[in-house]
């Protein structure tokens, strides 16, 4: 698959966080779920991306052009959904559209329309009126609204209620089936990429733990649990993760082969996507 955009080397410091050589790549027909705790770089590396913050070294390509030497025409085939509000309060939303579709070359006014009904939002509505469920539904018509080649969204379903997460869900399904479309999705709600992520890529103090197919992840990774007979200095390594009670252990491994041909009578479980991000970066108080 192709390369929508490639990220080498990215940095970007703050005094007390930032981000420092990322280096990833989103591939076309994708949906990529960055994901990582509160306060992990997840929002720094998208603004810095986006250019709402200056990066203080490496390179960002978007279909092999660097984003800053071509910065207006890639960025008319870039959705941008963010977490944080960037609309004018006291404008409606049929005067925010007037302010923004002008900026995008391939603006498309009857696709808008189309997401605005669907979504049953008033146009002469105010902005400052809105819940964020539907600031949320008016941020997706308006980022699908010029037929962009990459989603990008930061935390876009923080905050819903599971309906219009899972609304929201649908959606991205449905971008995804036009040829060409790729979507970079940020969030700390992982159970929101159960279904829908291809690529996992896991950020933690600015820094990337791993990158890899969801399918493959899930199935290198596996929960164990057995009596503490099988546990010893040498298979105590075999986990990421290890609980020891009275009653046996349980415990998350990366290598779920070499824990098989290790231990004879445990029991294997398929985990969750939340629960291989906290046997990475979790504390002691997440172990499973």
């Amino acid at each position: 698959m192709k390369a929508v955009l490639e990220v080498r080397q990215l940095t970007k410091k703050f005094a007390d966080a930032g981000i420092e050589n990322l280096d990833f790549s989103l591939r076309e027909g994708c949906i990529t779920g960055f994901i990582g705790r509160n306060g992990s770089g997840k929002t720094t590396t998208i603004k810095t991306i986006l250019g709402l913050y200056l990066k203080d070294g490496g390179s960002i390509k978007f279909r092999g052009h660097e984003m800053k030497e071509h910065e207006q025409k890639i960025k008319s085939s870039i959705g941008v959904v963010l977490d944080e509000g960037y609309f004018y309060e006291e404008m409606t939303l049929r005067e925010m559209k007037s302010v923004l579709a002008p900026a995008y070359s391939n603006w498309d006014d009857a696709v808008f329309s189309a997401y605005i009904q669907r979504f049953q939002l008033n146009l002469d509505q105010k902005i400052a009126s809105l819940s964020k469920g539907m600031r949320m539904k008016f941020a997706i018509a308006l980022a699908v609204s010029h037929h962009a080649d990459l989603l990008i969204m930061d935390e876009p379903t923080s905050g819903l209620d599971p309906l219009v997460r899972k609304e929201l869900m649908e959606i991205l399904l449905e971008y995804m089936k036009e040829e060409g479309k790729s979507v970079f999705f940020s969030t700390h709600i992982t159970s929101d990429l159960d279904k829908i992520a291809d690529v996992l890529i896991l950020i933690d103090k600015g820094r990337i733990i791993f990158n890899e197919s969801k399918d493959d992840l899930l199935d290198r990774h596996a929960i164990v649990k057995g009596d503490n007979i099988f546990i010893n200095e040498h298979t105590k390594k075999l986990f990421l993760r290890l609980r020891q009670t009275a009653l046996g252990f349980e415990g998350i491994t990366a290598n779920k082969q070499a824990v098989y041909e290790q231990m004879n009578d445990v029991v294997f479980e398929r985990p969750s996507i939340e629960t291989i991000m906290l046997a990475y970066i979790g504390d002691e108080t997440h172990v499973i």
